[in-house]
């Protein structure tokens, strides 16, 4: 039994403290609400899954000292926007605990990923990155799902993966940080535009061809920024990509949806009413593209759509016309 301290109350969080909790593990939840944190530890639900009973061994608290002492080690799931503010707060309190990095994106005005920004704040921490196919509506309710932890030591991918697996769920393990962590975050954007291809009523074929070439496209990005493309095409790239394209659990596939049917980015943020990680992440990929001069065309005509009121049809004419190439 090991006692784990999560940072962020949300759907993901909870999901994973479900998990964890049905496994034995004592679960010290922090929450940003005591709205929140009642309603988990009195009625022993969350907000954000309606279907899900939480077990009696995960107790929330809004106080960093409380979720953290005397942990084995410590999940960080807050939306990426907050990653840095949240750890400044916190890491006083942590002393030679192992963090695992399960939220998805970059820091917007330092195109950092999240790893650096943790590692920036906590010079020592012994950091890793858990990523994958995996919606908090199938994981809070047992639903086979497969992860990879990625880390440069290998005690922390031993005490992820021994705490973690079981019958319900499968971790593979990787060193490629880099990779596992660009994979997560730029499939949101792909999700995005897959949602916007739903909602301005496109098929199969495009939703395919979506997938392929954005799986090209943040391969090609994720190289050039140090990750390795096997992990790209792996679990936290395709997989993630996968799901995320497909399903109407997503959260950015749903947002997407709603601008390709002419809602405004303010309607469509309250609409999906949490935080949509690939509208920041898009203008990070857009600038990381031009700063290192990677073609990515879906990035350029998603951004467009969003920050240059490019129309969901004229960005699709805009897609399929351009010039002839060989596959890369």
């Amino acid at each position: 039994m090991k006692t784990i301290a999560i940072i962020g109350s949300g759907s993901w969080g909870v999901a994973l403290a479900i998990h964890l909790a049905k496994l034995e593990n004592k679960i010290q939840m922090w929450s940003h609400s005591e709205e929140e944190k009642d309603l988990i530890n009195n009625e022993k639900k969350c907000k954000y899954l309606p279907d899900a009973k939480l077990p009696e061994n995960i107790v929330a608290t809004t106080s960093y000292k409380e979720a953290i002492e005397g942990s084995d080690f410590i999940i960080h799931v807050t939306p990426s926007k907050f990653t840095r503010e949240t750890v400044q707060q916190y890491k006083a309190y942590v002393t030679n605990q192992p963090i695992v990095i399960c939220s998805k994106g970059f820091e917007k005005d330092t195109m950092y990923t999240l790893d650096e920004v943790v590692q920036e704040e906590i010079p020592n921490a012994k950091i890793a990155v858990l990523s994958g196919p995996s919606h908090a509506e199938e994981v809070s309710i047992a639903i086979p799902t497969v992860l990879v932890v990625a880390s440069k030591y290998d005690s922390v991918l031993k005490l992820v993966q021994d705490t973690f697996m079981c019958s319900k769920m499968r971790i593979y393990t990787s060193r490629d940080v880099k990779g596992v962590e660009l994979g997560g975050a730029l499939k949101n954007i792909i999700a995005f535009c897959a949602g916007v291809a739903a909602g301005i009523g496109l098929g199969d074929n495009t939703f395919a061809a979506l997938i392929t070439r954005g799986l090209a496209e943040l391969s090609r990005l994720g190289v050039e920024l140090g990750g390795q493309k096997d992990t790209l095409y792996g679990l936290s790239g395709l997989g993630d990509l996968i799901v995320t394209c497909l399903s109407e659990h997503s959260r950015n596939r749903r947002a997407g949806k709603l601008i390709g049917q002419g809602k405004s980015l303010e309607e469509t943020k309250k609409e999906v009413g949490m935080v949509i990680e690939s509208i920041d992440n898009i203008e990070v990929a857009y600038e990381l593209g031009k700063l290192h001069n990677i073609e990515m065309p879906i990035v350029e005509a998603v951004y467009g759509i969003l920050y240059k009121n490019l129309k969901p049809e004229d960005a699709v004419n805009m897609l399929m016309n351009r010039a002839k190439k060989n596959e890369d």
